[in-house]
């Protein structure tokens, strides 16, 4: 039903007990350290944005090839390539102080529990960091990463030993790649977590038909893009269903339409991946598509349609 209302409607929505001036947030390693978009559009107009898996040293990577092209998505084994968090303190958070003037979401890997720990205990004290978004469920690296978040308890620990060393609101970043993605919420919840994001990519890859081989390096990688958007909204639906804490949506969003999709399965903010690296501006377009959609469909506020699609609405 269209509406005739004229009035602006309220993007507005709440994470952790921050306000957003709206739901988008580009996600990680999708956006760099922001600073590299500011210079196609002022980024001030997104909600916030989850910069580059950062790890306690630098990592290249792993080798390349390293991205790979496929139907309604693409599969990438970057192996969380990243200047290390001293260089992040040092170099590049000060660079992006200068373009965005929003508290902004670390997203944290690491291969071991004091890893994780010391990553967040270094970037505690940094004043524009809102929120630690900490990532146990990289599919692209080997001896960590998705291990955490494939087990409840390994999970649980990892939020523990993180919320030991902040007051900033943790967010932990699950794993698709699991029989049951709401026993590891419930235990990341039970542990302390102030909010969940999901997805992260789901495991998949190519073949060369004329090498015979792997077309990625890693043989595997992570698949994401639109393809995967109905998994994706499926495990926040039922994440919601689990759980009481705050969910950030992630999985092949690239619409304004999408966005209110994965609100009313339960999120209360929306992560933009893939659609960042084929269209920059992606964000800033689903942010002024936003107010139109909203008419269209009769919403006066986002935050009255988080968890609008559950029989006993979850807000």
């Amino acid at each position: 039903m269209v509406t005739s209302d004229l009035t602006t409607p309220d993007l507005t929505t709440n994470l952790c007990g921050i306000e957003l001036e709206n739901p988008v947030i580009p996600a990680s390693g999708t956006f760099g350290y922001g600073y590299e978009f500011a210079e196609y559009y002022d980024i001030n107009c997104l909600g916030t944005f989850s910069f580059k898996g950062t790890t306690l040293e630098p990592r290249f990577g792993n080798p390349t090839p390293r991205i790979a092209e496929c139907r309604e998505g693409m599969l990438n084994a970057v192996g969380l390539q990243n200047p290390g968090v001293d260089n992040v303190i040092s170099k590049e958070l000060p660079k992006l102080k200068r373009c965005f003037n929003k508290p902004v979401m670390a997203n944290v890997s690491g291969f071991s529990i004091e890893e994780y720990t010391e990553v967040c205990r270094r970037l505690d004290t940094e004043e524009q960091i809102g929120w630690f978004e900490v990532n146990i469920s990289c599919p692209n690296v080997q001896g960590g990463g998705m291990h955490f978040g494939t087990d409840p308890e390994s999970a649980a620990a990892v939020t523990k030993a993180v919320k030991a060393v902040t007051k900033k609101p943790v967010i932990i970043k699950l794993s698709p790649n699991v029989s049951d993605i709401t026993e590891i919420a419930k235990a990341c919840e039970e542990a302390g977590a102030d909010g969940l994001s999901l997805i992260n990519t789901l495991v998949g890859m190519r073949i060369d038909l004329f090498r015979r081989r792997p077309v990625l390096a890693n043989t595997t990688g992570g698949f994401s893009g639109p393809a995967v958007f109905p998994a994706a909204l499926r495990m926040v639906y039922q994440t919601a269903e689990a759980v009481n804490i705050p969910i950030v949506g992630i999985g092949g969003v690239s619409s304004a339409e999408d966005v209110i999709e994965m609100m009313m399965a339960g999120a209360c903010a929306v992560e933009v991946g893939t659609a960042n690296l084929i269209h920059p501006y992606a964000c800033r377009d689903i942010i002024n598509d936003l107010p139109k959609v909203m008419r269209k469909y009769n919403i006066h506020s986002l935050k009255e349609i988080t968890g609008a699609a559950h029989p006993c609405q979850k807000m």
